[in-house]
């Protein structure tokens, strides 16, 4: 197969390039970072389809940071958004053959514990500008299949973790407080809501149904791309102190608490395992382990040398 990522300059395009290559791929990249065309540059994404020819996109680019979507909502809507019509109009006009665009859960928004598991036919009720660009994004692919017949998968991604994961989200930025405390000798690690629970799948298993998806997955159709089950991140946090090198005592800060955090999100991944037979294979205690000693290597090598 051949296949082009965008944002494969990210967490999660590192990782799908990486996958992709070990299952004989030949695999092209773009990313904005690396000199690759805007999202908003129609021409320049219309070249690079056709000067690359891929098979398969996997469309991951655009603006990830949910905080930052209430600073400055426009862009987050437009990127996300208007980017991924024109990434799809792109891939329209030159034939690529199938386009995997990847959303977020959060599109799914302030669900109650009747609404448990989501399945991919529950109502979209966005809460943040980052929910609400993403959901237009979804409609849009969705659009592409029903108005213009474009093979196009929706992949919808809930919590994922793994090495090389930023802090802005939660497993990571919990691990990087901890190995910066080890370094530093400090007791206090500052934490948000820990009563939150969350459905967390190892990014190198998302990325395995991404894969599976472009080869397997049925046009048009939304997947949800999650484990089935929801861990508090009181019992994250537990887990990740059980592998600290020092005792610490968890303090919450108010300013790491969302204006709004649903309680519970959990889905259902019975429709991606029914077509693709996909299953998640990382267990979350051996995921945290790397995740944790992958910030100690960071840190260490961050360090000013003496």
């Amino acid at each position: 197969m051949k296949a082009m990522v965008t944002g494969s300059a990210g967490f999660v395009g590192k990782h799908l390039i990486k996958h992709l290559q070990s299952c004989g791929d030949n695999v092209l990249t773009t990313d904005q970072i690396d000199g690759g065309p805007d999202l908003l540059d129609v021409e320049g994404l219309i070249n690079i389809l056709v000067n690359e020819k891929p098979e398969v996109v996997f469309h991951l680019a655009g603006q990830a940071d949910v905080g930052k979507s209430w600073d400055d909502p426009v862009t987050t809507l437009r990127v996300n958004a208007e980017g991924t019509l024109h990434l799809l109009n792109a891939a329209r006009a030159v034939g690529t053959q199938r386009v995997v665009t990847v959303t977020s859960a959060d599109i799914y928004g302030a669900v109650t514990s009747k609404e448990l598991p989501i399945t991919e036919n529950a109502p979209l009720k966005p809460i943040s500008p980052y929910a609400v660009s993403k959901a237009a994004a979804d409609l849009i692919a969705l659009q592409a299949k029903l108005g213009h017949g474009q093979d196009v998968i929706r992949a919808r991604s809930f919590n994922h973790l793994g090495p090389g994961q930023s802090e802005r989200f939660v497993c990571s930025a919990i691990a990087a407080r901890i190995a910066k405390n080890e370094q530093t000798g400090k007791k206090i690690l500052k934490v948000g809501n820990l009563e939150a629970q969350r459905d967390f799948t190892d990014v190198r298993d998302v990325v395995r149904a991404y894969r599976m998806l472009a080869i397997s997955g049925k046009s048009g159709m939304a997947y949800n791309i999650c484990s089935g089950k929801s861990v508090a991140i009181a019992d994250i946090a537990s887990k990740l102190l059980s592998m600290s090198k020092q005792t610490m005592e968890l303090q919450t800060d108010p300013e790491l608490l969302r204006p709004v955090d649903i309680p519970e999100i959990r889905g259902d991944p019975s429709r991606l395992l029914n077509d693709t037979g996909w299953e998640p294979t990382y267990h979350i205690d051996e995921t945290l382990i790397e995740v944790i000693n992958d910030w100690r290597e960071r840190i260490i090598t961050d360090s000013p040398a003496d």
